[in-house]
């Protein structure tokens, strides 16, 4: 018999738990820091309201509807293996494996950054050397290579106990934590004095610099951050009963976590760095080089820097936990293999493609495609060309094979306050569409 969720705060959050991640607490950051910060939070927010929430109620609604994992939910709603709409499953799963297999071992960093502050052994790093100690972690495989091992097991060990004492105790008990986590973080950080002018800077937008660099970083953000296309949301979506669930606004519940979420990072981070007179433009680095440079300055720095590293580990978790459940039930359904059995294949996959990821971050490592190491070119490969054209053909076929008042119906069984409604027909059939082509083609370099 096929698992169901248990409870509603349940779904949500697992769900919010596959959405909230490193893309909330690294990702959104740094690209706010160097995008002029107040601009960008604005145009994020709106395009998670306007596209992440139609998106990802679509693709909930139709795993509720197929009551089956991507692959085999897509063939039965097309009614053929050989449908081109196929190919928002394949898409999806491909994604997915390609993201796991380097997101795996960022939480192996992030891992070892929690014991290296934890323990005062960057406290003693001089500033100018944090950046060569960050690019000396990074290359040295070994100890990255045991933290992200140890992160495949646990995740293992999630999945084999199934959906309701697995992945959905997992988001009820880690979700809650992170949330107060993080609102503690952020009153701490608006206490620093002079934090007040990394507030301002966050919040006051400056309308002159929105162009298009920064619209489509923030449409690429919101959708990355949601984790639209990636087939998942599919695959939590099959676990719903269709009479009694309220897709849009589960999904509108889901994208609000979310984006507070990235919300509260933004008020973590951004005061303090003003406060302690660090910039925010540094880019990715932002999380390893300027963050703990922050935590070696300021009073209790261990205390406040080990709170953050255990808030990205928990996030972190959460989303690849969910992966790793709907990527353990699609083997189920393609192979009838028992769940134990499922799990364990899949930890030695992602074990297998993880491991070259590491190494070729090896100083005078060969392994690279395209002129790429392995990590680049997973990043490269998923967040420009899988997941937007993904979501793409998620897009297309809400708007011309099911049809706006079909999706409307469909989706509204079970519909609480927030419903789909006419108003949603020019977002799905043309806004949505067009933004997320722009996503791709600006991905491709044609833009």
């Amino acid at each position: 018999m096929r698992e169901a969720w248990a409870s509603r705060f349940g779904f949500i959050m697992a769900t919010a738990g596959f959405a909230i991640g490193l893309g909330n607490i690294w990702r959104f950051p740094y690209l706010t820091g160097t995008n002029g910060g107040g601009a960008f939070l604005l145009v994020y927010v709106l395009f998670s309201i306007l596209i992440g929430i139609p998106l990802l109620s679509a693709e909930i609604s139709m795993g509720r509807k197929a009551q089956l994992t991507p692959l085999a939910g897509m063939t039965s709603l097309t009614g053929s293996a050989w449908s081109p709409w196929n190919l928002i499953a394949w898409l999806g799963m491909a994604a997915a494996v390609l993201i796991q297999s380097y997101y795996l071992m960022l939480i192996g960093w992030i891992i070892g950054y929690f014991r290296m502050i934890v323990t005062g052994q960057l406290a003693t790093v001089p500033p100018d050397r944090l950046a060569a100690t960050y690019e000396a972690f990074i290359g040295t495989p070994g100890p990255v290579i045991v933290y992200t091992m140890l992160v495949i097991v646990f995740l293992a060990l999630i999945a084999r106990r199934g959906l309701r004492r697995g992945l959905e105790r997992v988001g009820i008990y880690a979700m809650p934590v992170l949330f107060v986590l993080l609102l503690l973080l952020a009153i701490r950080s608006l206490t620093f004095p002079g934090s007040w002018k990394g507030l301002v800077w966050y919040l006051t937008p400056d309308f002159s610099a929105i162009n298009g660099r920064i619209l489509l970083e923030a449409l690429g953000q919101a959708f990355y951050s949601i984790g639209i296309g990636m087939a998942t949301a599919f695959g939590l979506g099959s676990y719903l009963h269709r009479e009694d669930s309220d897709v849009p606004g589960n999904a509108a519940l889901v994208v609000a976590c979310d984006t507070f979420v990235a919300f509260l990072a933004g008020l973590v981070i951004f005061p303090a760095l003003f406060a302690f007179g660090l910039e925010p433009d540094t880019g990715p680095g932002l999380l390893f080089v300027t963050m703990t440079n922050m935590f070696a300055r300021m009073p209790a720095g261990s205390v406040f820097g080990g709170a953050f590293f255990f808030l990205l580990i928990l996030a972190a978790i959460t989303s690849a936990a969910a992966l790793f459940e709907v990527l353990t039930t699609t083997l189920t359904d393609l192979t009838r293999l028992r769940r134990r059995t499922a799990t364990w294949l899949l930890a030695g996959m992602f074990g297998l493609l993880s491991t070259p990821v590491i190494l070729s971050l090896a100083p005078g490592s060969s392994l690279r495609v395209l002129g790429m190491n392995l990590f680049d070119f997973a990043d490269v490969a998923s967040g420009r060309y899988l997941l937007p054209l993904g979501g793409l053909m998620l897009a297309l076929y809400v708007a011309f094979v099911w049809g706006f008042d079909r999706f409307r119906d469909d989706t509204n069984v079970g519909a609480g306050r927030v419903r789909v409604t006419a108003a949603w027909r020019p977002l799905m059939v043309f806004l949505i569409p067009v933004a997320v082509a722009f996503v791709l083609l600006a991905g491709a370099g044609i833009l």
